[in-house]
């Protein structure tokens, strides 16, 4: 199997495909629910948006498009991009969302459970990369939030794809290093382009995948990539390039004491539960 023929090829289909995940629909349905509740606030709104990559993203893009940013603000974050849209536009975008999915939706169990523990990593890296960048290097925590949030659509997007090339994610370990080795780069480059990612936050993911972390980590990029190394769930793609910890905790010395970093664990798990509790609500 050429891994590396076909990684290019669905990234090119990135760029002409209607982008479609396995973990959205879901996600959503909750927030058409939650807009049908005269009582709800735009901080419950946005909490449930950011719970899921793809409509994330989404609402950010459309918040910066020329229709909606008439101020040529840009947002990075998914709470300012919720109050600029308004729960009637937000409502008819979680519709389109939702109609899109319902024909794309990865297509076997294991692939279903590839998006399920990709989406855990997400969340893990996400949470932990807001609590850093409060407590520790100062960037954004809603922009770290979000790109955290968007940083494995491209994983996400080859997992739709992967009924198309039989096997590719049931190969034996080590057949997906091509991921590890640019291909999630350039997968994820051309999802994020298609899905309108914001500069700052494409320029992190960008220093992501370039995989160099400063000490002290001072930019959004190093935010993300301590993050990412400090998660107890690695990403399922990861551990198929034989490329995974293996369960193994990572041990970085970023210059903070044994309290503070476990207090900052301790911070980013509580937020984890509560994103996996609007997913499960």
């Amino acid at each position: 199997m050429d891994v590396q023929a076909i990684l290019e090829s669905v990234a090119a289909s990135a760029g002409s495909d209607e982008l479609v995940f396995p973990t959205t629909t879901d996600m959503a349905l909750k927030v058409q629910r939650v807009l049908d509740d005269p009582d709800c606030s735009i901080d419950q709104l946005a909490k449930l948006v950011q719970a899921d990559p793809l409509l994330a993203a989404r609402v950010v893009a459309v918040a910066n498009s020329a229709t909606y940013n008439r101020s040529g603000r840009a947002i990075a974050d998914v709470r300012n991009a919720v109050s600029r849209l308004g729960f009637n536009t937000l409502r008819v975008l979680a519709a389109a969302v939702v109609v899109r999915q319902m024909e794309g939706m990865a297509r076997t169990p294991g692939h279903r459970e590839l998006a399920v523990h990709l989406w855990h990593h997400t969340a893990h890296v996400a949470a932990l990369a807001q609590v850093i960048a409060r407590r520790f290097t100062h960037v954004d925590p809603d922009t770290t939030f979000f790109a955290g949030i968007i940083h494995e659509v491209g994983a996400f997007y080859l997992i739709s794809r992967a009924v198309k090339y039989p096997g590719l994610l049931e190969a034996e370990h080590g057949a997906l290093l091509a991921w590890e080795e640019g291909g999630a780069a350039l997968v994820g480059r051309a999802v994020l382009k298609r899905l309108g990612a914001p500069a700052p936050v494409m320029e992190a993911i960008e220093g992501m995948w370039q995989g160099y972390l400063a000490m002290p980590p001072q930019s959004l990029a190093d935010t993300l990539l301590l993050a990412d190394c400090l998660a107890p769930l690695e990403s399922p793609l990861s551990q198929l390039a034989g490329k995974g910890r293996e369960g193994t905790e990572a041990r970085i010395d970023i210059a903070l004491d044994d309290k503070t970093l476990s207090s900052m664990l301790e911070e980013s798990a509580a937020e984890v539960d509560s994103l996996i509790g609007a997913l499960q609500s």
